[in-house]
């Protein structure tokens, strides 16, 4: 008998309880579209952090100054000006795993059009920020290190701050601001940076020179930085660019050897990294409880398997009279339990795709489809199938024709 002829026979046999045969293949419908929704929803959730924090600028340190203590309370990282100048200039200078460094310098106020103003950050900053950051300037172009040496008064606009000052769709490169009262003129405008992963609107800022900032928005402190510094290290070695920084600072703030450090260095690519992985696990544990879905499909392939063998026994008896022999039976099937798997698990994967997509539209999440999780997830259901089809498969090929024949 060939294959051809025992898939027509087992289908036909299919056919014939057909209601059967789709709550049959329901368990591994569920099972597949589970393990399809939650791989696909999960990794766009990971894909999402990833975004998320490369959007903040690619191998990027934060360091801030250190903490005040007084009257018994301690103030936390930032609230103690201990960073200055020359640390800066050391850190862009002596450091061999730094790539750039720049400060930040950064406010509240009022931002003044001829017919609106919006409360926003204002950040006084260099052109170095924009490289740390990996942010294009969408329209104009950015202020030079000219414009910071001669304290320019020009300003660079997020997206969020145009469009409530003038509205969606428009340019306001050569236009004037004014900031706490001092005019500035627009020389670009930010591309969209969209969210941090804590909810801050990144284009919702300004930024300006630092000397012009220090000069007109906020007076300095001197030889102190009363911001923080961001570092973009070398691709791929932020880690030994922190480690160079800790020593650097360390060295130049005369600090023993036993002492903390009156500094922080916040490392992106390492909270980057556990929150992908927090991600990664949990989409795992969600494809492995779904899973047992398939598994209980396969018992109840299996239990309506026996069934039908039961039910069937007359039928195998004639066909073994007839000639048919015991691997014939087996493979017949062995058959019908692959296709139900099988359609089961094609049926799944596009149940599954959908509710990838319907909760991604919900949740406001990319959806990642792996061909390969789905070819994984039909082979792995087509091979439930063949598992728990054998045993009555095998049952069915071992009838004593004549005992079959008087089955009533």
């Amino acid at each position: 008998m060939s294959w051809l002829q025992t898939l027509r026979v087992a289908l036909r046999a299919l056919a014939r309880n057909k209601l059967r045969s789709i709550l049959t293949g329901l368990g591994v419908v569920i099972g597949v579209a589970a393990v399809i929704a939650m791989v696909a929803i999960g990794d766009g959730a990971r894909a999402r952090v990833e975004a998320a924090f490369a959007s903040m600028g690619s191998d990027m340190l934060i360091v801030l100054p250190g903490s005040s203590t007084g009257g018994g309370a301690m103030g936390g990282f930032g609230s103690l000006p201990t960073l200055t100048w020359d640390d800066l200039r050391a850190i862009q200078a002596e450091l061999p795993a730094v790539r750039v460094a720049a400060p930040t310098l950064r406010t509240n106020a009022q931002v003044v059009s001829e017919e609106q103003n919006w409360l926003t950050s204002v950040s006084g900053t260099t052109p170095d920020f924009l490289e740390v950051r990996a942010w294009p300037v969408a329209q104009g172009a950015a202020f030079t290190d000219a414009d910071v040496e001669g304290g320019a008064k020009v300003a660079l606009l997020g997206q969020t701050v145009v469009e409530k000052l003038y509205g969606g769709g428009a340019s306001p490169v050569g236009q004037a601001v004014r900031i706490k009262n001092i005019p500035f003129t627009v020389v670009g405008v930010l591309e969209r940076k969209g969210q941090s992963p804590f909810g801050q609107d990144y284009d919702d800022t300004v930024l300006v020179p630092v000397s012009t900032y220090q000069q007109k928005i906020q007076g300095g402190l001197n030889t102190l930085l009363s911001g923080v510094i961001l570092v973009g290290a070398q691709a791929g070695e932020t880690a030994r660019a922190e480690s160079q920084i800790r020593a650097l600072l360390r060295d130049r703030h005369h600090l023993a050897q036993d002492a903390e450090d009156d500094f922080s260095i916040r490392n992106l690519s390492e909270i980057a990294s556990a929150q992908a992985e927090g991600t990664r696990t949990l989409t795992a544990l969600l494809a492995a409880i779904a899973a047992v879905s398939l598994l209980v499909g396969g018992i109840g392939i299996m239990n309506i398997m026996l069934v039908s063998v039961t039910e069937r026994t007359r039928e195998i008896g004639v066909r073994m009279a007839v000639g048919a022999r015991g691997r014939d039976i087996r493979l017949q099937f062995l058959v019908e339990a692959l296709a139900l798997a099988v359609a089961g698990g094609l049926l799944g994967v596009v149940l599954g795709l959908g509710i990838a997509w319907r909760l991604a539209a919900t949740f406001g999440w990319p959806v990642l489809v792996r061909p390969d999780v789905i070819l994984v997830a039909v082979g792995f259901s087509g091979l439930v199938g063949v598992a728990f089809g054998f045993y009555p498969a095998l049952k069915a090929s071992r009838l004593d024709p004549i005992q079959a024949l008087r089955f009533e």
